[in-house]
């Protein structure tokens, strides 16, 4: 192949959006209730295609019915290693009275394929399978690897991503392509994040008799407040970031009683709130624990009867990927040749698997890939064909540029 420009008429247009059709028809939604899972399905099914494709393939449970798949499509010579990630999973479809199209029927509409995972992100998955496998029919020879991780849980603790980098398939990696709806915007941000269970202790008590007991939920309510002034100086302090906006600090789910049933007229005894914390550069989550444990001890000098207590169950960083990173400049040469036009940068406003893979092992990080970034987990989610096809191209143009061919 004497021009790069070539590998595109390799991509399987009609391939692709049947592979993509195939797999969002299988409802590879993960149910906590349910601890056999159900990713295995959708990892079976890309598996086998990729098997028949003639990739090296390694299929390993992360946990009961949560397998990962790991695939490579090797090169004529040892070199640089780029990997490709998107993940099986995706969220429930919620409400179905409101989706006008079955969330697991992959309709084909105004070209637009609609179901769950469409654009967040079977469709992109797709794409990166069909882009390797464009690279393979052409017969390049290219040096190097192209590896493609395709792992559970991203929508959850991401155990996939953690699992595929604890046993190793990462150490080679040289520069990763994650593989999300971003309108084919070159993300080289990602927001941190910081999930927060706090608990507020009490005492029971009748509703009647409140002071015969002590009441966790104005104490909770006095957290909150201070809460919502730190985001506002945290807001005022770094301003609006060019690619990530501005940080967050959001209670999502409050309980009280934390556990058991709720009555008007008992005063509980234990109160619940989870905090989901987004981060951007300037912030580390150390000091912003700190912050939180300043706002406990002294909403305790000032009452005798405050308990709070707070664990971080999670912890994502921020991440930043220099303009100058090869694999940065791979993606945009192969966007530019793809579309014609120069490529566009942004951030990612939450965390994704690439998140670990930057954090945990330094390596350089693009998100990137076809759908609208604002659709994601609602109702009538899709993908346009035509976007989803220029992402095909774009991956498959990237892999050779990173590889040197």
């Amino acid at each position: 192949m004497t021009d790069l420009k070539e590998l595109m008429n390799y991509v399987d247009e009609e391939g692709l959006v049947r592979f993509a059709r195939d797999l969002i028809k299988i409802r590879s939604v993960y149910d906590p209730l349910r601890p056999e899972g159900n990713e295995e399905k959708a990892a079976t099914f890309v598996a086998d295609f990729l098997k028949e494709e003639g990739f090296e393939v390694h299929v390993e449970e992360v946990v009961s019915g949560r397998p990962n798949v790991i695939a490579f499509l090797r090169g004529k010579q040892p070199g640089k290693t780029l990997l490709f990630e998107g993940h099986t999973d995706v969220v429930t479809p919620g409400d179905l009275s409101t989706w006008n199209f079955d969330p697991f029927g992959a309709e084909i509409a105004e070209g637009r394929i609609y179901g769950r995972g469409a654009c967040d992100t079977k469709g992109n998955l797709a794409a990166a399978i069909f882009a390797a496998k464009a690279v393979k029919d052409a017969g390049i020879g290219f040096d190097g690897t192209i590896l493609l991780c395709i792992p559970c849980d991203e929508e959850d603790m991401m155990i996939g991503i953690k699992d595929f980098i604890a046993k190793g398939w990462a150490d080679n990696v040289d520069g990763a392509v994650i593989c999300e709806p971003e309108e084919n915007q070159l993300c080289i941000f990602q927001k941190g994040a910081m999930r927060v269970i706090v608990r507020v202790y009490g005492k029971q008590s009748h509703g009647a008799m409140p002071l015969s007991g002590i009441n966790p939920n104005w104490r909770l309510a006095k957290i909150i407040c201070e809460l919502e002034l730190l985001e506002r100086s945290e807001k005022e302090r770094l301003g609006n970031h060019e690619y990530l906006g501005l940080p967050s600090i959001t209670p999502t789910v409050i309980r009280s009683p934390s556990i058991g049933e709720p009555q008007l007229n008992v005063v509980p005894g234990e109160a619940y709130m989870a905090l989901d914390l987004r981060t951007v550069p300037g912030q580390t989550h150390e000091e912003l624990k700190s912050e939180i444990q300043r706002i406990f001890d002294r909403l305790a000098t000032e009452d005798p009867d405050f308990k709070a207590t707070m664990e971080v169950i999670e912890e994502r960083p921020w991440t930043e990927t220099s303009k100058e990173e090869p694999v940065v400049k791979a993606i945009a040469k192969a966007y530019e040749t793809v579309t014609g036009r120069e490529a566009v940068y942004n951030g990612v406003p939450g965390a994704t698997d690439g998140t670990f893979l930057h954090a945990w092992k330094q390596i350089p990080v693009v998100v990137t890939g076809a759908g609208n970034r604002l659709i994601p987990h609602q109702s009538d989610e899709y993908v346009e064909i035509a976007e989803l096809i220029e992402t095909t191209k774009m991956y498959a143009l990237t892999a050779m540029n990173f590889l040197g061919f």
